[in-house]
C-alpha cells in the first residue's frame, strides 16, 4: 500500500497504474521515514549535517556552497508559490541545458512539492507539446535563451501553460531570477511522503509516443544509495563530471542526485564535448566520470596528446554497451576501471553493473545489492546459463508508467522487462546481446526508428521510408534511412542534406539520420507492411 501524500493535487497519484499491473517492490534495507522531501535531503539536510561551506555545484565559472544552493533553491521554491500560485501536486515543465540554474529550479519544485518533468534543449515544439498534454503541465520553467520552442509548445497545448524564463548563465537576470530575489532563504519545505510522485521521465519507447516514467521521492535516494554508495563509494572528497543530460534520469543521477547525497561537488557543461570534460577534469581534479562509451573513445585519443585525466579515480559508462577493446584499452592506458553497467529510465537508475573490484570486457557484471535479474523466454520461464533471452528485474524501483496501456507490456508476472537481450554465464556475470526491441542506441542516446519515419515523410520529396539502426565504429549505431523519393526529386547529395536539416528541424536534431540511401522500393509483406529486417539482413550480406 501507499503511504501518506502531502499532494494538494493529485493528478500523478491518480494517474499511477492499478495495482495489479506493478511489478513487485522490494524495499528491503531502502527504508526512509513515512515523511520525505527528497529536495530537503539533497540540500539543507547536507547543510545541517556540516557540508553548508562544501562545494555543491560548479558551473558557468562559478562554485556555489551547499548553503549558497540551499538558499537559492529556498527563494525559488517561495517565488514558485507565491508568486505563481502552484500547489504541491502541480506539474512543472523545466528546459535547459546542464548548468547550476536547471539543478535549483528541479530542487526548488521538488522541495515545494511539484511533480518535475525535465527536458533536454534539443528538444522541439512538437516534441514538447507532447509531454506538457501528457502530464498536464501547469508551468513551464525555460532558459531564456532556449524560450523560442518553449513558447511555441505552450501556446500548441490545449492546457492553459505558463512559461517562466530563468537566467542559466550566472547573471541571475531573467523573470524568475527576479522574482526569487527578494524571497527571505528560509522555506518550509512541502511535507511530501516518500511514496509521492517528484519526477516524471519521459522516454520515447520503440514506437516514438512518449511514456511518462513516475519515480517517488524515495525513488531519487535510493538510487544514490544503491549504486552510487555500493559500486562507486563516493566521498565528499568527490568530483563528478559527465556528459548526460540533466533531463534523462541517468545524467540526473550521476550529475545531481549522486553527489548532493554524499557532499561532493558536480560540475556542469552545457556542452559536454569530450575536449571541454578533458578541460573540466584537468581544471578541477574531476574524479568520476559518468559518459558514453564514445565519448570515452576520444579521451583516450587525447591522451596520447598529453591530456592528463590521472584524477580521475572511476569511469562510469552506460547508455550503450562498452566495446571491449575501449574497456581494455582505458585499463591498460589508465590502471583505473571503467565501470559499465545498464539502467533503464523505468527503473530511473543503474541495476546491474560491474564493481570497483570486480570487473572484465564485454561484461555488464552482476546485479546491485536488493535487486534480482534473471534471463528469460517470451513464457516468462528462466533459460539455461549461456542462453540469450529477455533480461528481466525487480528491485526496490519498478516501472509505473503514467496511465499509459504500455505497463502491461513492460511488467510481467512482477518483473520489470527491460527490453534488452542478454546471456547470464555459469559464474552469475550478465552479458548485453542486444535489444529486444526496435529502439536505436547511438552514442548513449535512444532514438525510435518510426519518429524518425514520421519526421522524413513530412517533407514533400519523401514518398516512402524505413529507418533502421547500422553499426558505427565511432556511434555504436547510427541512423539510416532508405528514402523511396516522390515524383520530381532526384536523389544527390544536396538531398541528402536537405532531408537531414528537414529532420533536426521537426525532432531533436540527435535523432536525425546520418547515413541516407536512396531507392526505387521497399521490401514489403503482401499485406504492405515495411521489412525492415530485410533491409539489416541486406546491409549484413
Amino acid at each position: 500500500m501507499l503511504g501518506p501524500s502531502g499532494h494538494q493535487d493529485t493528478f500523478a497519484r491518480d494517474n499511477l497504474p492499478p495495482f495489479d499491473q506493478w511489478p513487485e517492490i522490494k524495499v528491503g534495507d531502502f527504508q526512509y521515514p513515512e515523511w520525505l522531501n527528497a529536495g530537503v535531503e539533497l540540500t539543507d539536510r547536507m547543510v545541517e549535517k556540516g557540508f553548508g561551506d562544501h562545494t555543491a555545484l560548479i558551473g558557468n565559472g562559478r562554485r556555489r556552497t551547499y548553503k549558497e544552493l540551499a538558499d537559492w533553491t529556498n527563494r525559488i521554491a517561495r517565488a514558485l508559490t507565491e508568486d505563481y500560485g502552484l500547489k504541491p501536486g502541480n506539474r512543472v515543465l523545466i528546459r535547459s541545458a546542464n548548468n547550476p540554474a536547471m539543478v535549483a529550479c528541479w530542487l526548488a519544485a521538488t522541495k515545494a512539492g511539484l511533480v518535475v518533468v525535465n527536458t533536454m534543449p534539443m528538444l522541439r515544439a512538437g516534441e514538447l507539446v507532447k509531454a506538457i498534454e501528457k502530464a498536464e503541465i501547469q508551468l513551464c520553467l525555460c532558459d531564456t535563451r532556449l524560450m523560442e520552442e518553449m513558447v511555441a509548445a505552450a501556446k500548441e497545448s490545449k492546457y492553459p501553460t505558463l512559461v517562466v524564463g530563468f537566467d542559466g548563465t550566472a547573471n541571475h537576470d531573467a523573470e524568475l531570477d527576479r522574482a526569487a530575489l527578494n524571497k527571505p532563504v528560509r522555506y518550509e519545505a512541502v511535507k511530501t511522503g516518500r511514496d509521492d510522485v517528484a519526477l516524471l521521465g519521459f522516454t520515447s519507447g520503440s514506437t516514438g509516443v512518449p511514456k511518462a516514467t513516475m519515480h517517488f521521492h524515495r525513488d531519487l535516494l535510493i538510487i544514490a544509495d544503491a549504486f552510487a554508495k555500493e559500486v562507486l563509494n563516493v566521498t565528499p572528497d568527490d568530483v563528478f563530471v559527465g556528459s548526460p543530460p540533466l533531463a534523462f534520469t541517468f545524467g540526473l543521477g550521476g550529475l545531481a542526485i549522486f553527489p548532493l547525497r554524499f557532499g561532493a561537488a558536480a560540475t556542469l557543461l552545457e556542452q559536454a564535448t569530450p575536449p571541454k570534460m578533458i578541460e573540466i577534469i584537468e581544471t578541477y581534479k574531476a574524479t568520476i566520470s559518468f559518459t558514453a562509451p564514445t565519448a570515452y573513445r576520444a579521451m583516450l585519443a587525447a591522451m596520447d596528446g598529453g591530456a592528463d585525466l590521472s584524477s580521475l579515480r572511476v569511469a562510469v559508462s552506460a547508455g550503450e554497451t562498452l566495446p571491449a577493446p575501449v574497456f581494455e584499452e582505458w585499463v591498460k592506458k589508465t590502471g583505473k576501471p571503467i565501470i559499465d553497467g545498464i539502467g533503464a529510465t523505468e527503473m530511473l537508475h543503474i541495476f546491474i553493473s560491474n564493481r570497483m573490484d570486480d570487473f572484465k570486457a564485454g561484461c555488464t557484471g552482476k546485479p546491485l545489492a536488493g535487486y534480482e535479474a534473471i534471463v528469460v523466454d517470451d513464457n516468462m520461464n528462466e533459460v539455461p546459463r549461456g542462453t540469450v533471452g529477455r533480461l528481466a528485474v525487480k528491485g526496490p524501483i519498478g516501472c509505473r508508467y503514467l496511465a499509459d496501456e504500455r505497463q502491461k507490456d513492460y511488467v510481467k508476472d512482477g518483473w520489470n522487462l527491460t527490453g534488452d537481450s542478454f546471456v547470464q554465464d555459469e559464474d552469475g556475470y550478465f552479458h548485453f546481446a542486444a535489444r529486444s526491441d526496435d529502439m536505436i542506441v547511438s552514442a548513449g542516446y535512444n532514438i525510435a526508428g518510426p519518429e524518425v519515419e514520421a519526421a522524413l515523410l513530412k517533407h514533400d520529396g519523401v514518398l516512402e521510408c524505413a529507418v533502421i539502426g547500422v553499426p558505427d565504429e565511432e556511434r555504436g549505431t547510427i541512423v539510416q534511412a532508405h528514402v523511396v523519393l516522390a515524383k520530381g526529386h532526384e536523389p544527390s547529395d544536396l538531398m541528402v542534406k536537405i532531408l537531414q536539416d528537414h529532420v533536426k528541424s521537426v525532432i531533436a536534431p540527435y535523432k536525425y539520420p546520418r547515413s541516407i540511401i536512396f531507392t526505387d522500393a521497399l521490401p514489403k509483406t503482401e499485406s504492405g507492411k515495411i521489412q525492415r529486417f530485410r533491409l539489416k539482413q541486406k546491409l549484413s550480406a
